[in-house]
């Protein structure tokens, strides 16, 4: 049934041969299903995901609609597709998205989400335990978590909350405007924060085992020891906290985007 424009979901069954076989092995077969589904999302509106296990990737566009596109896939059983299920309806000031796996172990399935928004949109709580997030063209604020797999932040503009167990960090902001705190995090990985030449900020810096490298002309206000920094950037503003455990941390130039 292919009705995605018209705000039902639209679902695909593919059958995907990825590896053929030498002599002597089996053949490994991927089965996948994708969920293709339309919702109005006004630009200032909520948007918030919940996955599991498979990546999410969310990029902005002109419209005020969300397109919420979902591949569903297992070198599984089949059956265990069905019983993964894709949930994509109106909230209260936006739209929620939720991966729902039954309770029970043993469901090999992966759901890789690829999301459209609005440019100027809150993405109240965008998270996934086994995968990558990565956001590309927002002009809002977010929360973004994973515990296995890294968070990217690309050509955006806002106050993000990124948070990560095993995985690096990387956050471009082409604009730093007024407002909440900035906050990234990581146990097992590094950090990059990419922010304009004339930035205003205060940084608060913390890696347990690896260095601190910064780009941009620092005023250290003092360190609270040899793993940890406070500084100014510019005429100071809003708080920047950055958190590793293992791993690097770097303050870049945002790079112009063409």
């Amino acid at each position: 049934m292919r009705r995605g424009r018209s705000g039902f979901p639209c679902v695909v069954l593919l059958l995907l041969a990825l590896a053929i076989p030498s002599a002597g092995q089996v053949a490994v077969r991927t089965v996948a299903e994708e969920f293709l589904r339309t919702l109005p999302l006004g630009s200032g509106g909520v948007f918030q995901l919940s996955n599991v296990n498979g990546s999410v990737y969310v990029d902005a566009w002109e419209k005020e609609l969300v397109e919420i596109r979902a591949v569903k896939s297992t070198r599984g059983n089949p059956l265990d597709l069905e019983r993964v299920r894709v949930v994509a309806e109106p909230v209260a000031q936006g739209v929620s998205v939720k991966a729902l796996y039954p309770e029970d172990d043993g469901v090999e399935v992966t759901v890789e989400f690829r999301i459209r928004v609005p440019s100027r949109v809150l993405l109240r709580n965008v998270q996934t335990v086994n995968g990558s997030i990565r956001i590309r063209g927002v002009e809002g604020a977010g929360v973004l978590r994973s515990v296995n797999g890294g968070v990217e932040v690309l050509d955006g503009a806002g106050r993000f909350d990124a948070r990560t167990t095993n995985g690096n960090i990387r956050v471009e902001l082409r604009h730093l405007p007024a407002g909440s705190p900035i906050s990234m995090g990581t146990v097992n990985g590094s950090v990059v924060l990419a922010l304009p030449a004339d930035a205003d900020a205060e940084l608060d810096v913390l890696s347990m085992n690896g260095d601190f490298r910064s780009e941009l002309r620092l005023v250290l206000k003092g360190a609270a020891g040899s793993r940890a920094y406070r500084g100014r950037l510019g005429r100071g503003g809003g708080a920047i906290k950055v958190r590793t455990v293992n791993g690097g941390i770097r303050v870049v130039a945002a790079r112009p985007t063409v």
